[in-house]
């Protein structure tokens, strides 16, 4: 499509429109053939309009709701569907709003839009200008902050002094407050973290070298599960593309994703005969996100994978594992994940979950930029990233 002189052209030309859309655009036929579709929506594919153009929509996408292909096949129907299973070739299911209208004045032939949800986009983006009820649900974990952990230190002390002067046989409950006391204060800075409004700076950084840094921590924990119990040593399997170039992220913002990551991993694996977890970094292409009013796309080339063989997520909460307070450990918070996904859109990336049940695992992935393609943010000096 030529493009048009702004000083000449008059209002613009409704393909343009269409082309700028963030969500999915397709054309469709009567026959139920792509006959065009948008950037966004060849990047939701992965594949270019040259080969999508001409196929049959149903060998691209399989609807799990009968509903969606029967309102297609009508051709007339209008159908707006929140959060459906939808199949993309061979790759798992996603959750995706689906929506379908015919084309004034072109009997037979409609629009198919996708979009895929946000999520929790008032605790993952900040945005500015928000005005009101959102910026004082937004300060309220800093007020908390502030009015709890002063009187949470207090109790800690005295809970210390206290074990000086008592029989050993009572120090049990003296130990059980500062415990109960440190978690308290965690939770309330994770309360924080999700609340912060200023993301940190986002840098050239080596991602295999965040990778090894958040193992580390972890292998110099106590090496317990999650109640403080031995378990039996997780394999952690590299599998690292070393041509891969730096990335653009903070590197202990990343770190903090990253150990989220593998704990959970560890964790899920806890009661497995050979647990087991892997880590993949590879190129990814197809991946784009759209940086809001004027500020362009962003491709996210570098995938990282963390996967572990536990049993998984139960259904019922795989959708909304990234909400805060959602969890399936009896003494988990729910708020590591919520964490992981504001983090990681902070640095432009993009953070999923999806699960194989044929080869039994669970993975999260990580989508992110290359260094040097991030407005603002400065280029690298090197270019190689080592295994």
């Amino acid at each position: 499509m030529p493009q048009p002189d702004p000083a000449t052209a008059g209002p613009p030309d409704p393909k343009w429109l269409v082309a700028s859309l963030p969500q999915a655009v397709f054309l469709l036929t009567p026959a139920l053939t792509v006959a065009s579709v948008n950037a966004a929506g060849e990047h939701l594919v992965g594949q270019g309009s040259s080969r999508l153009v001409g196929r049959s929509i149903d060998s691209i996408f399989r609807f799990e709701e009968a509903l969606i292909a029967d309102r297609l096949a009508d051709r007339e129907a209008n159908l707006v569907a929140r959060g459906s299973q939808v199949r993309i070739f061979d790759q798992p299911a996603r959750q995706i709003d689906v929506m379908t209208a015919p084309v004034l004045h072109y009997r037979g032939w409609q629009m198919l839009v996708l979009e895929e949800p946000v999520g929790v986009e008032a605790l993952s983006l900040g945005l500015a200008g928000n005005d009101g009820a959102d910026d004082a649900v937004l300060r309220a974990p800093d007020v908390l902050a502030h009015e709890i952990k002063n009187p949470l230190a207090g109790i800690r002390g005295a809970a210390q002094l206290l074990e000086r002067r008592i029989a050993p046989a009572d120090r049990t409950l003296t130990g059980l407050i500062t415990t109960e006391v440190d978690r308290i204060a965690k939770l309330v800075d994770q309360m924080q973290s999700l609340g912060r409004r200023n993301p940190e700076p986002a840098l050239p950084c080596n991602l295999h070298e965040a990778v090894r840094h958040a193992q580390a921590i972890l292998a110099a924990s106590h090496g317990g599960n999650r109640h403080g119990q031995p378990v039996a040593r997780c394999v952690v399997d590299e599998e690292f593309d070393p041509s891969l170039p730096l990335i653009t992220a903070n590197h202990d913002a990343l770190v903090q994703v990253l150990l989220n990551l593998l704990t959970n991993a560890r964790d899920a694996c806890e009661a497995v005969e050979s647990p087991r977890i892997i880590v993949r970094s590879r190129f990814a292409s197809g991946i784009l996100v759209h940086l809001g009013p004027g500020g362009g796309s962003l491709r996210l080339p570098i995938e990282l994978r963390v996967s572990d063989n536990g049993p998984g997520v139960p259904p019922a909460l795989r959708d909304h594992i990234f909400e805060p307070f959602v969890t399936n450990k009896k003494s988990g918070q729910g708020l590591g994940l919520a964490l992981v996904q504001k983090l990681v859109r902070e640095m432009n990336g993009r953070v999923t979950h999806d699960r194989d049940e044929v080869r039994g695992l669970t993975h999260f992935r990580l989508h992110l930029p290359v260094a040097g393609t991030v407005p603002n943010v400065p280029r690298p000096v090197e270019q190689g990233m080592r295994a």
